[in-house]
């Protein structure tokens, strides 16, 4: 079992309701399943990101808009990721993709995947997302740190994700102490190369660290060489009955 190093976190999570966060998956063209299994009724949904060609492409791409349409009109949230590479993408070009993803796809908000973590990135990471909440006239803010940040993110965005790794990592992951102050919703956790023997137990780390968004996927990422996000894990029908009837531990 994973060291937890606030038992406050534990203790008010027993009872979250769990559902998905999807990262994004493949190209619909190249996983038609992944994306039709997205609008199955009952499946427990917080949103789904879109992403098109490493952001939203060159132009719109009539099978996303497709995809993102059949969400939408599902109720299913979608949001348009944005790469911030750690703090060192331009402000300019981030805006520039926000505003191609709100025009071509009308997202919901947006996930800043590689966020920075630092205190010193702070400021530019909340000019960034007040920028995008005005974009949109709202929406949902999503900081992908992949681990826990200094704790003033969490006043930026409406979710943070606190883990992004390997089941061998995140088995004996801590959580922070601050994630204490927060609830359940506000936390993400994504784990691949996770076995079918360890669903219950990857659940149970979820709730007593107080995460309710979560995608977990049997799926590995080669050593670096390939996304473990692009398809759906071997048991996803077992997963998403799990979840979907509110089954908790």
């Amino acid at each position: 079992m994973p060291h937890l190093t606030s038992t406050t976190a534990g203790t008010a999570s027993t009872d979250l309701r769990i559902g998905f966060g999807v990262p994004g998956y493949a190209h619909p063209l190249v996983a038609p399943v992944e994306w039709s299994e997205l609008t199955r009724p009952g499946t427990p949904l917080h949103w789904v990101v879109l992403n098109v060609s490493d952001g939203p492409g060159a132009r719109p791409d009539p099978h996303c808009l497709e995809a993102a349409g059949r969400l939408r009109n599902a109720g299913i949230r979608v949001l348009g990721h944005l790469d911030v590479t750690y703090g060192a993408r331009a402000f300019g070009e981030l805006v520039s993709d926000a505003h191609r993803y709100r025009d071509w796809y009308q997202v919901d908000g947006f996930l800043l995947d590689r966020c920075p973590t630092e205190r010193t990135a702070l400021p530019e990471i909340r000019r960034t997302a007040d920028t995008l909440r005005a974009l949109i006239g709202g929406g949902h803010i999503v900081l992908g740190h992949g681990t826990h940040p200094y704790p003033g993110y969490a006043e930026t965005a409406d979710q943070l994700v606190t883990f992004a790794g390997p089941w061998s990592d995140y088995r004996w992951s801590q959580v922070a102490e601050w994630t204490a102050e927060y609830p359940p919703d506000h936390f993400c956790h994504f784990v691949h190369g996770m076995p079918r023997g360890h669903l219950d137990e990857a659940l149970r780390i979820a709730r007593w660290q107080g995460a309710s968004t979560i995608y977990f996927t049997d799926r590995t990422d080669r050593g670096g060489s390939a996304d473990p996000w692009e398809s759906l894990p071997g048991y996803w029908d077992e997963i998403v009955s799990r979840i979907g009837t509110g089954v908790s531990e």
